[in-house]
């Protein structure tokens, strides 16, 4: 026999609030061998993540990737670990709480908003326990992937869904797939793109890097290469850039497998054989920054464009906490919880606990 979470004690007479669960990827606890291996394997032992068959991709991690990796990544981590911690989760914290002051200023209603992690802490499980604790009867998630992919949304849906199955009472929720095409994302890349030209000039080229995903993805019916493409077009149209000024490319893959191409290492090499002085490398699918911006792009990609015989690469960083990128994931929040956060009568609210005294509820 199933057994399923206590629900939260309820207090008659309070008004209902909505809950905002904002959901990264994750990143491990410290730049340790230990705290790596932990991460990566709660990480690519997700069948979202890697579609291989179960008993040989167990082999593989195990007994591979999980002795030799989590050294070479913990390297890598701490090239850009701060005083405070882990870069993403310090992007991501800032985004939770000035989203969460946007949104109860312009909000009638309270409007409870938790950061989760798909894989590490904060957990999703933990993150719904507190909009729970907190009254939240509708719970909204977004997570903080513009592109639609079955390897990060889809993986987020996943943790979700067997968390609302084990509750008594399960919450009302909706769920943001994507925004890689709406105005207000776009206009908030276009203007830190401006921002850096104006405070540093500006490239020979602009390279737009996603992250990649094996190219069987695409051909199994993922959006994710689709999404890409037209965010990198409309950013390009919103800056007014010609065909040869601007180019899209994949990064991070892994593996003998083909990936959704070009490769931005490759490219980058190219660019630099070409004798460029400067190029500039934005990373419109990264909400925040992190290993895969930092490390990868920013300190190894800048190496691949000298090597090869470029001048400088410049990275443009990721939208953060800034604050058009903040206003705008407040608007997309306020669109999906259209009816929710609606002027509530409270006039009837003290009835209602009355009421609920005199049958006997203690609140």
């Amino acid at each position: 026999m199933p057994t399923y979470q206590t629900a939260p004690k309820l207090e008659h007479g309070l008004p209902e609030s909505t809950g905002v669960l904002v959901v990264n990827l994750g990143t491990p606890d410290a730049p340790t061998s230990g705290a790596v291996r932990r991460f990566l394997k709660q990480f690519l032992s997700d069948p979202r993540v890697v579609e291989y068959p179960r008993l040989l991709w167990w082999l593989i991690l195990n007994l591979i990737i999980l002795v030799i990796r989590p050294s070479r990544s913990a390297a890598a981590y701490r090239k850009i670990w701060t005083d405070q911690g882990s870069p993403l989760l310090l992007h991501s914290r800032a985004i939770q709480n000035k989203l969460r002051d946007r949104l109860n200023s312009i909000s009638v209603t309270p409007i409870h908003v938790e950061l989760a992690m798909t894989y590490g802490e904060p957990s999703i499980s933990d993150a719904i326990d507190q909009l729970l604790a907190k009254g939240a009867r509708r719970i909204l998630t977004l997570p903080l992937y513009p592109q639609y992919s079955g390897t990060t949304t889809a993986a987020v849906f996943d943790v979700l869904a067997r968390k609302l199955g084990g509750l008594r009472w399960i919450p009302e929720t909706r769920f943001i797939n994507d925004y890689h095409d709406a105005p207000g994302y776009i206009d908030a890349l276009a203007a830190s793109i401006r921002e850096s030209w104006t405070a540093n000039g500006r490239g020979d080229k602009l390279l737009m890097s996603f992250h990649g995903v094996p190219e069987g993805t695409l051909m199994n019916g993922d959006p994710y290469h689709c999404q890409c493409q037209k965010t990198a077009r409309l950013l390009a149209n919103r800056l007014e850039l010609r065909d040869d000024e601007w180019m899209i490319a994949f990064q991070s893959r892994v593996g003998r497998e083909k990936w959704l191409a070009p490769y931005t290492d490759k490219t980058v090499r190219e660019l630099g054989a070409q004798g460029l002085s400067r190029i500039d490398v934005g990373c419109p699918g990264f909400s925040t920054d992190c290993l895969e911006t930092l490390e990868e792009i920013e300190m190894q990609n800048t190496e691949f464009f000298q090597e090869a015989g470029g001048g400088s690469l410049h990275y443009i960083p990721s939208l953060n906490a800034r604050d058009d990128h903040v206003r705008f994931l407040g608007d997309l929040v306020l669109q999906h919880t259209a009816g929710w956060t609606n002027n509530v009568d409270r006039s009837c609210l003290k009835e209602s606990a009355d009421r609920a005294r005199a049958k006997g509820a203690a609140s």
